[in-house]
């Protein structure tokens, strides 16, 4: 069966904020599921999605799919239940910044650490939206909120960083607005066998307006942007004229054409490498010293949870002398009753 992105709309009203940046996020699920569904050959009750608490975590009313709206911080937990019960279905986590990464960050870890075959999408505008405005743990340094009256404190985590230590698989990260690029990544991410984690930098108009807006804001996103593809040179900016190169240990961003740099000398993106190095450094960038790194950073195969626990779970059954529970009941020392 051929889906259209309506097929996946529910009938649900959305109820985000007008100019949320979790609208277009939507709008870009619900146009990559049939994407997904041609090219893996999967049927519509195959998807579940599961969130936790949360203004994004709303998700699954939104989604004409089987969902799950768990509580905070425990949709990591709920999505390796759902996919080892039943490793046939695709499961989709939608997490903010505060679900993922404070109450539930121990459960974040270990999934990615585990590798379970589930796609997280981590939806980060660097503020808890949902409970008004209170800082979060990727607010910036100083943020003042209401729960930082004289500015935060606490240095913010990088998602991205936090998923490579973890040993992820997949990571990649994009912006709100950019639903090709985020239909690209999301298509990729469901071919990924393991845990994916597309971390989704979104606007909150009320508590955080314009927290991204240094290097997504339309007039400098392609200058201050490099969106990464797998096979091709790390070139950017808006005349093609930028690219990244290796000094030593360490990327440098520079100007083709000048100090008899071609594109030649620019890197090419190896998604692939095992070299977890690079994608580190790729993930850490950071503006006004380098460009923001978008697109697929890191896609490496590697055995998953829920195969290891199906394998296991085999052998065990293959090697085992008791089948049945009859044949339990009646093994050992056992005795009549009279």
């Amino acid at each position: 069966m051929k889906y259209t992105p309506q097929d996946f709309k529910s009938d649900q009203e959305v109820k985000w904020c007008p100019g949320c940046g979790d609208h277009a996020v939507l709008a870009s699920v619900v146009r990559a599921m049939p994407e997904v569904c041609e090219e893996l050959n999967y049927t519509k009750e195959r998807f579940v999605f599961v969130s936790g608490i949360g203004c994004s975590s709303r998700f699954p009313y939104y989604m004409n799919t089987f969902g799950f709206h768990g509580i905070h911080g425990r949709a990591t937990a709920l999505s390796t239940g759902i996919k080892v019960a039943n490793p046939t279905l695709t499961v989709w986590q939608i997490t903010g910044d505060g679900d993922a990464l404070a109450i539930g960050g121990n459960h974040f870890i270990h999934a990615i650490r585990r590798n379970i075959d589930i796609n997280i999408i981590l939806f980060n505008n660097r503020i808890y939206g949902l409970t008004k405005g209170q800082y979060s743990p990727t607010s910036k340094l100083g943020l003042v909120t209401k729960t930082s009256p004289y500015g935060t404190v606490e240095h913010p985590f990088n998602p991205g960083a936090l998923v490579l230590g973890a040993r992820g698989t997949f990571f990649a990260r994009s912006l709100d607005s950019e639903l090709k690029l985020n239909q690209e990544i999301m298509v990729q991410a469901a071919k990924h066998d393991g845990t994916s984690v597309i971390e989704m930098l979104v606007n909150c108009v009320i508590f955080n307006d314009g927290t991204h807006l240094e290097f997504s804001d339309r007039a400098v996103r392609e200058d201050r942007t490099i969106v990464l593809r797998h096979g091709q040179p790390m070139i950017f900016g808006k005349n093609k004229d930028k690219g990244l190169i290796l000094d030593g240990l360490r990327l440098k961003v520079v100007n083709i054409g000048e100090n008899g740099i071609t594109e030649k000398d620019i890197l090419v993106h190896d998604a692939h490498s095992d070299n977890i190095g690079i994608h580190s450094m790729l993930a850490d960038m950071k503006y006004p010293d380098y460009p923001v790194a978008l697109g697929v950073i890191r896609d490496v195969a590697d055995k998953t949870y829920d195969d290891n626990v199906r394998d296991q779970v085999i052998e065990v059954r293959e090697k085992a002398k008791i089948k049945t529970v009859d044949q339990l009941l009646h093994s050992g020392a056992t005795w009549e009753v009279k």
